[in-house]
C-alpha cells in the first residue's frame, strides 16, 4: 500500500509541475484547479447525481448481460450442437463494437433508460459468453468420467462437476465486462443522456471547462477501481471455495 501511495503522490506532483510549468494550464488543469471543479459540481449536486445515475445504468446492464450470459456460455461449453448453432452469432457479434450500436439502440428502444442498459447488457454479454464457454470446455475430461464411474447422472455431472469448476472463468469473464461496462456508458451518456458523467464530459465542452471533464473522468475511473476491489472481495470472502488462485490479481 505504501508503494502504490508514493507511485500515485509522484504521478500527481508530476502533473502538477507539468500543467504548471509545460504546458497551458487551459488543456490541462492543474490537480488543484481538478478537485476545484469537482467541488463545483458536488456543492450544486450534480456530480452525485451523476455518479447515481451512472452507476444505475452500468450495473443493471451488467447483472443482465450476465445473467443472459452464463447459461449460453454453459450450454455453449456443454453441448457440441449448441455450439455449432449459436457459435457463428457469438463470434460475429462480439467483434462489433457497443459504441457502432448507440444510435440503432435509441432508435429502438428510445432515448430512456432501456436503451442504455440494454447497450451495456450487449457490452458485457460476449465477453461473459465466451469466458464461460470456455472454462466449461477446459475442464478435465478425467474429473468428468470419475464423476460419471462413481454412479453420476447427467444433470448430476452439470450440476456438482461443471458449474463449480466454471465458475473461475465467469468470475473473471465478469470481472472483464465490468470494465467493458463503464467503457460503453461513457460513451452512451455522451452521445444520448441528460444526466450522468458521461453527460458532464461532453457539455463541459460547450464551456470549455476541462477541469470539469478531468473530474468526471478521474471520478469515472475511482468508481471503477472501487467496484473491482468489492468483486475482488467477494470472490475472497463469498466464493473462496471455487475461486483458489483466482483472485490473486
Amino acid at each position: 500500500m505504501a508503494w502504490s501511495a508514493a507511485s500515485v503522490a509522484a504521478v500527481v506532483l508530476l502533473w502538477q509541475a507539468v500543467s504548471t510549468w509545460f504546458v497551458d494550464p487551459m488543456f490541462l488543469p492543474t490537480p488543484v484547479a481538478v478537485l476545484q471543479g469537482a467541488w463545483q459540481l458536488l456543492l450544486d449536486g450534480t456530480l452525485l447525481s451523476s455518479i447515481a445515475v451512472s452507476m444505475m445504468r452500468i450495473l443493471s446492464g451488467w447483472i443482465l448481460g450476465s445473467a443472459i450470459a452464463i447459461p449460453i456460455g454453459l450450454a455453449v461449453g456443454v453441448s457440441r450442437t449448441a455450439r455449432a448453432l449459436i457459435d457463428p452469432f457469438i463470434h460475429f457479434f462480439r467483434f462489433v463494437p457497443a459504441i457502432a450500436l448507440v444510435t440503432l439502440f435509441i432508435v429502438w428502444f428510445g432515448v430512456g433508460e432501456v436503451s442504455k442498459i440494454i447497450l451495456i447488457a450487449y457490452a458485457t454479454a460476449f465477453i461473459v459468453t465466451v469466458n464461460t464457454a470456455s472454462g466449461v470446455s477446459g475442464i478435465s475430461q478425467d474429473k468428468l468420467d470419475a464423476a460419471r464411474c462413481l454412479g453420476a447422472k447427467p444433470l448430476q455431472v452439470f450440476r456438482r462437476v461443471t458449474i463449480p469448476a466454471s465458475l473461475p472463468s465467469i468470475y473473471v469473464g465478469m470481472r472483464l465486462a465490468l470494465a467493458s461496462s463503464f467503457l460503453v456508458i461513457a460513451a452512451a451518456e455522451m452521445l444520448a443522456a441528460d444526466s450522468g458523467l458521461g453527460y458532464i464530459i461532453w457539455t463541459a465542452r460547450l464551456y470549455f471547462q476541462v477541469d470539469w471533464m478531468f473530474a468526471a473522468i478521474i471520478v469515472l475511473g475511482l468508481l471503477g477501481f472501487i467496484t473491482d476491489r468489492l468483486w475482488r472481495w467477494a470472490g475472497r470472502s463469498l466464493f473462496q471455495r471455487f475461486l483458489r488462485g483466482v483472485t490473486g490479481y
